[in-house]
């Protein structure tokens, strides 16, 4: 069965393309859930190759979504997350890999028992079944997101945005072109081939077809996701994360830690949105100066403005902004007790970080903020499932239910009891 999308005709009715296209996903489902891993591993490496093999089309696909965004005046930041090139390719294909070579899941023990009578209850992980992804410009979703439901057993059903439409189809080709030279189904990951807005309508309404939702993308998405969807959605808000400079932290790593946390790229959702420093903290100015030298606009409160020459005043909006830009705000706060306060009130619940050398502080700072990922002296820019070891991430959980922080092939299963018995009646 060949995967490969094949332009929507304007008479095609996106909800029967999306009915049509979940029948087909649950049919494969169950194929993938019972492939061993090493099928599974064998089959995805086989996909990064043909990733590889067609970098030229890929490049040469992208470069045509490039050109129409940088036409329609697509931010700095879309820009970015859009563009691919040979790096970006090869990451494309070397997160394909790690994935395979990840331990899958699929079939493991969570934990099992033995009641009274002699039964045997097991917790088993199986595939949550269909999933999916409604996604904006990053084409590399595409390989990550496929990459990740077929070694957790899971078919994918993929709704890239129109500003990447050329892309997404170049990518999926050469994954699907792999997957099925090495005995995957044709239909275990299906690109939407619409873009159509109705077509995510039809993915949010698929109750039965489709078991999961992950929306990859702006306010404007989420909000639109968590309000129609009639199916269960794993939801990624924000990335409005704070970085608190304590009065203990060392000065020359607060002030890298803050330059790399908002500079190395500001168009990733774990990038610092805010920085907040202790009153306490003894010369905040190197701080300040380090970052309008990396070419950031510093916003702040009126102690940020005295701190820095080029500091303009922050405004209530800027507690509460996902930039995405070189742009940073800046408040001071009295001590963790300060910082942790402000956090609670503005925090995405993304990432949050603390830069300091007193243990308990931190561990103060580490119990008590309420995100999903925490992080004691290190930029928030490692807020990515590859840098945890997750080989690649379907998105980042902001919620708290089922999966939460970068959710990679364990957060794409579910689990099944097994009670094994030898006989048992129930008095």
């Amino acid at each position: 069965m060949n995967a490969t999308v094949t332009p929507i005709t304007e008479n095609q009715d996106p909800k029967a393309l999306v009915t049509d296209m979940g029948k087909r996903a649950r049919s494969v489902a169950r194929t993938l859930a019972a492939m061993s891993s090493a099928e599974k591993a064998a089959a995805l490496k086989k996909a990064a190759t043909e990733i590889r093999t067609s970098a030229a089309d890929i490049k040469a696909a992208n470069a045509e979504d490039m050109k129409r965004a940088e036409e329609k005046g697509l931010s700095g930041a879309m820009l970015d997350r859009l563009k691919l090139d040979d790096d970006r390719i090869e990451g494309m294909a070397a997160g394909v890999e790690a994935v395979a070579n990840l331990n899958d899941p699929v079939g493991s023990i969570i934990s099992e028992s033995e009641r009274p009578n002699g039964m045997k209850l097991r917790r088993v992980r199986v595939p949550i079944g269909v999933i999916g992804i409604i996604y904006e410009s990053r084409p590399n979703v595409t390989a990550d997101a496929g990459a990740l439901c077929v070694m957790s057993g899971n078919a994918a059903i993929l709704r890239g945005g129109s500003e990447a439409i050329e892309s997404n189809r170049a990518v999926h080709k050469a994954l699907a072109r792999g997957l099925e030279a090495g005995g995957v189904p044709g239909d275990a990951v299906q690109l939407v081939p619409t873009t159509d807005r109705a077509a995510v309508g039809a993915m949010l309404t698929a109750a039965g077809l489709i078991d999961l939702i992950v929306p990859r993308g702006g306010k404007s998405l989420v909000a639109r996701v968590q309000d129609e969807a009639k199916v269960a959605v794993l939801a990624h808000l924000d990335g409005i994360n704070h970085t608190y400079i304590d009065k203990a932290a060392d000065p020359d790593m607060a002030r890298e830690i803050a330059v790399n946390a908002k500079m190395r790229r500001t168009g990733i959702c774990g990038a610092m949105e805010t920085l907040l420093i202790d009153r306490a903290f003894a010369d905040p100015k190197p701080i300040i100066a380090a970052l309008a030298e990396a070419g950031c606009e510093v916003r702040g409160d009126a102690e940020a403005q005295k701190a820095g020459a080029n500091v303009v005043a922050a405004n209530d909006e800027d507690w509460d902004t996902e930039y995405l830009e070189p742009i940073v705000a800046v408040k001071f706060v009295d001590g963790v007790d300060g910082a942790m306060a402000h956090i609670a009130e503005h925090s995405s619940g993304h990432t949050d970080a603390i830069v300091t050398g007193d243990e308990a502080t931190a561990q103060k700072f580490l119990n008590g903020v309420d995100s999903a990922i925490v992080m004691w002296n290190a930029s928030s820019q490692f807020a990515d499932g590859g840098e945890f070891g997750l080989g690649a991430e379907i998105g980042i959980s902001t919620g708290r239910l089922h999966a939460r922080g970068p959710v990679a092939l364990e957060g794409l299963t579910t689990y099944k009891w097994v009670v094994l018995g030898t006989g048992q009646t129930r008095p």
